[in-house]
């Protein structure tokens, strides 16, 4: 099973970062993929989750009409464009997949996930 980040970077306040969870090893199909942040000296924090297969997706109230989530289950793939992008921003994001039809909800509410990602770095400069 394996969650690979990818599209983190640097870039100035204002700009864009589009980032990609590639899944593999398990049905994409049946799981609730979440991003989540952790910027240093701070608790991991949840950004915004979607359960394709529902049809619902969340956002943290900090990132909503910024970030945008999505998903390509022909790639087994979920993506966050992120905009407007601000110096606090800054963190490692991690993607991460819980399973079942509560997927989402663990996800949100208890920040549990059945696999994670290795992480992938933004920087936003101000």
């Amino acid at each position: 099973v394996q969650l690979v980040e990818s599209g983190g970077g640097l870039v100035q306040a204002g700009g864009s970062l589009r980032l990609s969870c590639a899944a593999s090893g398990f049905t994409f199909e049946d799981y609730a993929i979440g991003w989540f942040r952790q910027a240093p000296g701070k608790e991991r924090e949840v950004v915004s989750g979607i359960s394709a297969s529902r049809g619902e997706l969340y956002y943290a109230d900090s990132v909503k009409g910024r970030f945008t989530i999505s998903s390509d289950n022909a790639k087994n793939t979920v993506y966050l464009q992120m905009s407007s992008l601000k110096p606090e921003d800054t963190a490692v994001y991690y993607c991460a997949a819980a399973a079942g039809s509560n997927g989402l909800i663990r996800l949100w509410l208890a920040r549990s996930a059945d696999y994670w990602g290795q992480g992938t770095q933004v920087t936003v400069s101000s």
